[in-house]
């Protein structure tokens, strides 16, 4: 969130403020077209997308049903010490909530996303759900001070992670329907912000 949406960039300001090749600043924005996060138009420039709420709920159409899938794979599959790990992340996520610190939830937030997508062991899944909880995290990230609930959103993944490192693979997919109805909802109450 350092370049605001829709604020125009180049290959040029962004090599010398990152103090490397072109190239790589090339590779790198030719992976945020394809994710959506900037938009190239030829012979004109680069703009960084717009956070949009249409978008987002359309994102979280897709979200829902493959995360559901990744929590329940992660219950049956995750390895016993993908189980231990999940269960201190709940901790972490119960710290989160009482002391409603925003910074610590969202890096517990991002190590969540990446265990329970290492632990249902299917790299497919794991790979589109990738996108969708960068796209997820920006967007959240962008409106979070305005209508978030860090503690109540916390105490949600808190039950999620449990439930998986419970192996309960019922109880993981109603967590996670649980969490996105209050994302969804997150998300429709920024058009009032």
């Amino acid at each position: 969130m350092r370049l605001a949406p829709g604020a125009a960039v180049s290959e040029l300001e962004l090599s010398k403020s990152l103090g490397i090749g072109r190239t790589p600043i090339r590779e790198a924005l030719q992976r945020l077209a394809r994710e959506g996060l900037v938009t190239i138009l030829p012979r004109r420039g680069i703009l960084v997308s717009e956070i949009n709420v249409k978008r987002q709920l359309r994102l979280l159409e897709v979200r829902r049903a493959l995360e559901t899938l990744i929590a329940r794979t992660a219950a049956r599959r995750a390895t016993d010490g993908e189980r231990e790990s999940l269960r201190e992340l709940a901790e972490e996520f119960d710290r989160c909530a009482k002391s409603r610190d925003d910074v610590a939830f969202m890096r517990a937030d991002r190590q969540f996303n990446a265990l329970s997508r290492a632990a249902c062991h299917n790299e497919f899944a794991s790979g589109a759900m990738g996108l969708i909880h960068s796209l997820s995290r920006r967007f959240y990230f962008t409106h979070y001070k305005q209508v978030g609930d860090t503690a109540l959103t916390a105490r949600m993944h808190a039950q999620m992670a449990r439930a998986i490192a419970q192996g309960d693979e019922e109880k993981a997919a109603r967590a996670t329907g649980k969490l996105l109805d209050v994302i969804e909802k997150f998300t429709r109450d920024t058009t009032h912000v």
